[in-house]
């Protein structure tokens, strides 16, 4: 099963991002296959924080629109959306642990070990840090192999 990075889901939704349209074809051929595919959590809630900030894009997506964007992916009925349960926690801690994280990269180690506890194959994302989580396979799709 393939997940999902916050940066991908931005792109494919930001018309007036550089990477717009290979994310948009790449998010848009997870919605439609037939294969489960995922997005933890805290991706979703980071893309919705990054896409109306008004800080970030003049202007901002406004929350109906970042709303909706997450409506129609939510409406693959292959789409596994990733959350904590029992066992989370025990991920987390090695992969912080391991890799001697603290203060933000916190975020990223909760993303991994969500990919993780839930047996996600391969993490799409645009973001380097996840290298520090050689357990899971990351890959930038919008760079090739």
């Amino acid at each position: 099963m393939i997940a999902v990075d916050s940066n991908l889901l931005v792109y494919a939704h930001r018309e007036d991002s550089e990477f717009h349209k290979a994310s948009k074809e790449w998010v848009d051929g997870l919605r439609h296959q037939s294969a489960p595919w995922a997005i933890p959590w805290p991706c979703v809630h980071e893309f919705i924080a990054i896409a109306t900030h008004p800080g970030i894009y003049k202007p901002a997506s406004t929350l109906s629109e970042a709303l909706g964007f997450v409506d129609a992916l939510f409406a693959s009925p292959e789409l596994h959306p990733l959350a904590e349960s029992p066992g989370y926690f025990e991920k987390l801690r090695d992969l912080a642990t391991t890799a001697r994280l603290k203060g933000p990269r916190i975020h990223d180690a909760r993303i991994a070990a969500l990919c993780l506890h839930h047996g996600v194959s391969e993490l799409w994302s645009a973001d380097r840090d996840f290298s520090a989580f050689p357990q899971l396979k990351v890959r930038n799709p919008l760079v090739g192999e």
